[in-house]
């Protein structure tokens, strides 16, 4: 109970931060239209051309640039972070009514164009708001932030796609495009008024390469992030190899396909209620131990999907909701906590880049495995080596980890 009014305590915190409160606002804005289009585009193509495969492609499109992540977030080092969120905001709400032109087949390089350009944008705003919130927010308030940004996210997956596939179904491709361009242009609006302490920042010393590669080597060289975002890229390479293991497992259990909705939807309320949660859960454990506990849960899980029971699969797709979160959040707040701010754009993308990029891997390993080998005996080898990460993350607690476990300052939600 006592953990249940303080965690209470802290998001109400976070929420009456006036900085905090018009970012979150402006996020879930822009993340209701990004989930819309990112089911539309998909259905658009397939509609268009008839190609599963192309329109697959659509998710490649936007997840490409991640790859390019060290690169880019050099982008949001050189400049002022704000005006920077503001006008790629501006300028992908100007980018994205171009696909108005988009009706027939000859048209859809434009489509697959302008999501590559919307994902190297994301990628940008992702190190640029990193940085953003970490001047503009508490540093207390850094892992209830997180947390609240992640169930801002979630919330927002479960609504957008039917909104999307309705506004598809009655306006079609354009429709939704145009909705995602209002999304944008709204979030800039609603970022005008945080108030960050920016100074234009100093142009940094050496070649592009050289400004790039800092950030990686400040992420390998930390006792704390460097075991943080390896355990992160290490997570989400299992989990997605456990993701193309949803349709055996549903075959299993008898049902349709549809029925990965259900599950899908599971591991969202889960993902809700870990972000708010996660900052208490920091405060108390640290991020390293925060993250363990989330990544053995997840183990848990995953193993457990074996099993072919509805309330067992259904268990297993909230407990994997409320289990992956926990290492994302952790080590996002703690490059935001460890890194000085002329380098804290670089940093944030390169641990994006390390904890994502293996999830193309994963998928594309996974797809190939699935047809090859019983999903019951991957989904338990998957849970043990997610419980091996887990535990190389609690064998040699850091002293930073532990210091901000016990850290007074953050020992009370007052």
């Amino acid at each position: 109970m006592t953990s249940l009014t303080t965690s209470t305590w802290s998001v109400l915190r976070v929420l009456r931060d006036r900085n905090a409160g018009l970012y979150l606002a402006g996020l879930v804005i822009s993340a209701f239209g990004s989930s819309a289009l990112g089911l539309a585009a998909g259905v658009w193509v397939k509609d268009l051309t008839g190609s599963n495969g192309l329109a697959a492609l659509c998710l490649l499109a936007v997840w490409a640039p991640t790859l390019a992540g060290p690169a880019l977030g050099t982008i949001a080092d050189r400049v002022r972070r704000k005006p920077l969120l503001i006008w790629t905001n501006l300028g992908l709400a100007a980018l994205l009514p171009a696909l108005l032109t988009v009706r027939t087949p000859a048209g859809l390089w434009l489509l697959f164009a302008v999501l590559l350009v919307y994902g190297a944008t994301t990628v940008v705003q992702d190190a640029a708001e990193s940085a953003l919130v970490a001047a503009a927010v508490d540093r207390h308030l850094l892992g209830d932030f997180n947390g609240l940004r992640t169930t801002a996210v979630e919330s927002v997956k479960l609504a957008a796609p039917l909104t999307g596939a309705a506004l598809y179904g009655a306006y079609g491709g354009p429709g939704v495009a145009c909705l995602d361009a209002l999304t944008f242009a709204l979030a800039a609006v609603l970022w005008i008024p945080v108030r960050a302490p920016e100074e234009r920042p100093e142009r940094p010393a050496g070649d592009w390469r050289r400004q790039t590669a800092e950030g990686a080597r400040h992420l390998w060289g930390h006792p704390l992030l460097r075991p943080l975002v390896r355990a992160g890229g290490a997570t989400m390479l299992f989990t997605a190899l456990n993701s193309t293991m949803t349709y055996a497992v549903v075959d299993a259990l008898g049902r349709s396909p549809a029925y990965a909705g259900v599950l899908y939807a599971g591991q969202g309320v889960g993902s809700v209620a870990t972000g708010l949660v996660s900052g208490t859960a920091l405060r108390r454990l640290g991020e390293r131990r925060f993250a363990a506990a989330g990544i053995a849960l997840t183990a848990v899980s995953v193993a457990a999907r074996a099993v072919p029971s509805e309330p067992v699969a259904l268990a297993c797709a909230v407990a994997g909701g409320l289990g992956l979160p926990c290492v994302l959040i952790a080590a996002l707040t703690a490059v935001q906590r460890e890194t000085p701010g002329p380098l804290l754009g670089r940093a944030t993308a390169t641990a994006g880049t390390l904890m994502f990029t293996p999830t193309a891997l994963g998928l594309a390993v996974g797809a190939g495995l699935v047809e090859l080998v019983d999903h019951r005996l991957l989904l338990g080898l998957f849970g043990l080596a997610l419980s091996a990460t887990a535990a190389s993350l609690v064998q040699r607690p850091d002293s930073a980890s532990r210091t901000d476990a016990r850290s007074p300052s953050d020992a009370s939600p007052a």
